[in-house]
């Protein structure tokens, strides 16, 4: 067990120190707090919005360059490692560690949306079939390659540099390439209390994604209400649970609970598809993957600057936002769990795959809302109006056959999927802060290696930021909290990003490969 007192000051304090003094300013004046956060908010989309659009482009071009250049074919911790986890565990904590719980809350609600609300500038009619093929195009986009290359480009990078080239576990090591050693120590530990402000910040605006779909569902079975005490309870219990979770290590809690969680996806999936409307579900998602990947630039980089329309900022910006904030600290988890797979392997477990499969999970519910809601007199957008999102999906399930079994299902998916996300991250978080984490973390033997005591403390701080802007900012506090957090990780990942790019050009790791290989045969 690592020594609770060896911790990096530099990587701890400052962003614990930054967010208690937000909680703190929340409690005293609250209107005040969200005022100074909205306006910080509203500076970072008027400013960033073109930088976050362009970005997060080019991070699936990038991944597309690595895939069929011959970095491809380099072996992660070389050639002789040997896989840390197998196939299908990787691809499910690639899966769950990443956009799970969103999906769960997204896929029905956010069409609802743009169906009845679509961007003003585009003209488009609300309710028509225009709204609805837009609806689901746009699904696709907030949720399937884009995402996952954001996760994808930091990983690979620290994976590269902590197994390829022995750096330490740090994100400077991923810099490394671009700066040499001049990113590790004190500039690197700056750099991750960077990314773990961020990150607490994203990991508390999804945990309040999470508590809002868990408080809605018991609330439509219990009739308990969604008030402040009920999101306490729910948060509490979530954050209990991930750090238990957290504290077994990656082959018992992690990996466990991140298949599980897959296996129940793939059931509702299928529930869904045959208890829905089936023939809709497969023409609607043919048609809307038609749109968007035909529009796929235009819809990138759709900004809404020459009309004015803050849609894109409220939308894609809070989407590319949010996954930017989890991104640098999960990428040392999504990193250290890849070893002994090529880089090849690399992105179709940590993007191909999942992408493939938010795009069925967005065929599947996202079509069966547009349908249900259009043949229905607008069935989920009033509940959604009544209630809230957070309602929605239960008004869709409460609409198929099975409603108050699939509605308790669906409540312990939503539950596992938020702690199998967050003892992943609360892991690596714990990990960074550390100073035996400078030790190789190429076995399991470090799976209790992370303070106890620094996963209660970064499980807590989640949790009670989370309750507040749950409770008293809504869903427009959650947004404000995924745009603060995602400006630092944006930069953060463009750096990452443009390491890659330098190791593509120079064939930097292809040479070491090959300068290894002819030592081994010489000898």
């Amino acid at each position: 067990m690592t020594n609770t007192n060896k911790i990096k000051p530099l990587v701890f304090w400052p962003p614990f120190l930054l967010l208690m003094a937000a909680v703190m300013m929340s409690f005293a004046d609250l209107d005040a707090f969200l005022g100074a956060t909205s306006a910080i908010n509203s500076w970072i989309l008027d400013h960033f919005s073109w930088l976050f659009s362009l970005g997060t482009l080019l991070m699936v071009a990038t991944c597309v360059w690595v895939f069929f250049s011959p970095l491809g074919k380099v072996r992660i911790g070389g050639e002789d490692a040997t896989p840390l986890i197998s196939r299908w565990r990787w691809f499910s904590i690639a899966l769950c560690t990443t956009v799970a719980i969103g999906i769960l809350f997204w896929a029905t609600a956010e069409p609802m949306y743009h169906l009845h609300s679509p961007p003003a500038s585009l003209g488009l009619e609300p309710g028509s079939a225009d709204a609805a093929q837009f609806a689901i195009s746009t699904m696709f986009l907030h949720w399937s390659f884009t995402p996952y290359a954001i996760y994808t480009v930091p990983a690979l990078m620290f994976a590269l540099a902590h197994y390829n080239l022995g750096k330490p576990f740090s994100l400077g090591s991923a810099l490394s390439p671009l700066f040499g050693d001049r990113m590790l120590g004190k500039p690197g530990h700056l750099i991750d209390a960077l990314a773990l402000y961020a990150l607490v910040a994203g990991m508390s605006a999804s945990l309040g994604t999470g508590v809002l779909t868990l408080a809605g569902g018991l609330d439509n079975m219990l009739s308990i209400g969604t008030g402040p005490v009920v999101l306490g309870a729910i948060t509490l219990l979530v954050v209990v649970s991930f750090i238990l979770s957290a504290a077994s290590g990656l082959k018992k809690g992690i990996a466990m609970l991140s298949s599980l969680n897959t296996r129940i996806f793939f059931l509702i999936c299928g529930f869904v598809f045959v208890c829905g409307p089936t023939t809709w579900i497969l023409s609607i998602g043919v048609e809307g993957l038609g749109v968007y990947l035909g529009n796929f630039i235009e819809k990138s980089l759709f900004t809404g600057a020459a009309s004015g329309d803050q849609w894109p900022q409220w939308w894609t910006i809070f989407y590319w936002a949010n996954w930017l904030a989890w991104a640098p600290i999960t990428a040392l988890f999504l990193g250290k769990i890849s070893r002994g797979y090529t880089v090849r392997e690399f992105l179709v477990i940590n993007m191909m795959l999942p992408a493939l499969f938010a795009c069925v999970w967005m065929s599947i519910f996202s079509g069966t809302a547009l349908s249900m809601d259009m043949n229905g007199d607008g069935l989920l957008n009033k509940a959604l109006q009544a209630t809230g999102a957070e309602s929605v999906v239960y008004t869709m399930l409460d609409n198929l056959p099975l409603a108050g079994i699939t509605a308790a299902v669906f409540i312990f998916v939503s539950f596992l999927s938020y702690v199998t996300a967050a003892d992943s991250n609360t892991e690596a978080m714990s990990n960074l802060c550390s100073e035996d984490s400078e030790a190789s973390l190429s076995d399991d033997t470090q799976a209790h290696g992370a303070s106890l005591k620094l996963k209660l403390i970064w499980g807590g701080t989640i949790g009670f930021v989370a309750w507040v802007m749950t409770s008293f900012a809504g869903v427009d506090g959650i947004k404000m909290m995924s745009n603060l957090g995602g400006l630092p990780a944006l930069l953060i990942v463009l750096g990452c990003n443009a390491a890659l790019i330098h190791c593509l050009v120079s064939g930097r790791f292809q040479e070491r490969e090959h300068s290894r290989l002819r030592d081994a045969r010489a000898a």
